[in-house]
């Protein structure tokens, strides 16, 4: 870990617009999970599609895992806080996701893939974030990638926040993945009693924070565990503001909107109604299956 000198100062930080509480469901083969960011919040948070929060020490609860299923049209960003998954994919790509770690996936075209937990017992944690692609990129060949914990950049702050770079770029601080187009900022951070930590954010971008460990305060409001709180658009604003009374872990996610219509399917995300029925008659008659290298 490394203790960063650049420290980016915000003087005019974004406030909370909503909390959200998460809503308790399953997927799967029966995997139980909080879906944090769903449907009614795709416009809202463009470009982002949704946000599932994962966690049990009970293996019923997560031991049937995720079996083949297709995707087509969007990215996905499964980061695993505790816990092994096992990925195998239709295009013969095999990888194992540990703790720590994140498994980043375009799904483009078109891509069949399975997740399934390498654990009898002990506790699986973790997220799994959907990122929309733009219409021209929707059918671009599928690819994956596994980031092991010790390839994404870790940096502390002087205040004591512990900061994970998973995506774009914090404090000077280059995260393991970066993405044309949305320019996905995905940071875990960790806030000591008493901490605070500042992250600019372009004014063009939607933002959200989600608390999994204590309570934090974001511009000013106090978000407790297991809320989503969505940061404001606010034309001046040039970042956000975080701290912490108590111990606090929380995710802050950002990215630059898409700006184009949202269709959704299940498992497909397009443009048009068109494009889903397209998509269903390609997983039908076997078309998911060919895949590229991911990009260095």
């Amino acid at each position: 870990m490394n203790t960063v000198q650049t420290i980016e100062t915000v003087e005019r930080p974004r406030s909370v617009e909503q909390i959200v509480q998460g809503v308790a469901t399953s997927d799967g083969a029966g995997v139980k999970l909080t879906r944090v960011l769903g449907q009614p919040l795709q416009q809202r948070l463009d470009p982002f599609l949704m946000l599932d929060a994962f966690g049990s020490d009970d293996p019923q609860d997560y031991i049937a895992g995720f079996p083949d299923h297709p995707h087509r049209g969007f990215e996905t960003v499964t980061y695993m806080l505790a816990g092994r998954m096992r990925h195998r994919d239709s295009a013969g790509h095999e990888g194992l996701l540990q703790s720590g770690g994140v498994q980043w996936m375009v799904a483009g075209q078109g891509v069949i893939h399975s997740e399934i937990p390498e654990q009898q017992d002990g506790t699986m944690e973790g997220f799994q974030l959907w990122l929309n692609l733009p219409a021209r990129s929707k059918m671009t060949p599928p690819w994956y990638r596994d980031i092991p914990r010790e390839r994404i950049p870790e940096y502390a702050t002087p205040s004591g926040a512990t900061v994970r770079v998973i995506a774009g770029a914090s404090n000077g601080v280059a995260g393991a993945m970066q993405r044309e187009g949305t320019e996905p900022l995905y940071l875990d951070i960790a806030l000591p009693a008493g901490s605070s930590f500042d992250s600019r954010i372009p004014a063009t971008h939607n933002a959200f924070v989600f608390v999994y460990r204590g309570a934090a305060q974001v511009g000013g409001r106090r978000i407790g565990t297991g809320r989503m709180g969505i940061l404001s658009n606010a034309g001046d604003a040039d970042g956000v503001q975080l701290s912490a009374d108590g111990a606090a872990r929380l995710i802050l996610i950002a990215g630059k909107p898409i700006g184009e219509p949202i269709v959704q399917y299940g498992p497909f995300v397009m443009n048009t109604k068109e494009q889903i029925f397209q998509a269903i008659n390609d997983f039908r008659e076997g078309r998911f299956a060919e895949a590229i290298d991911a990009p260095e």
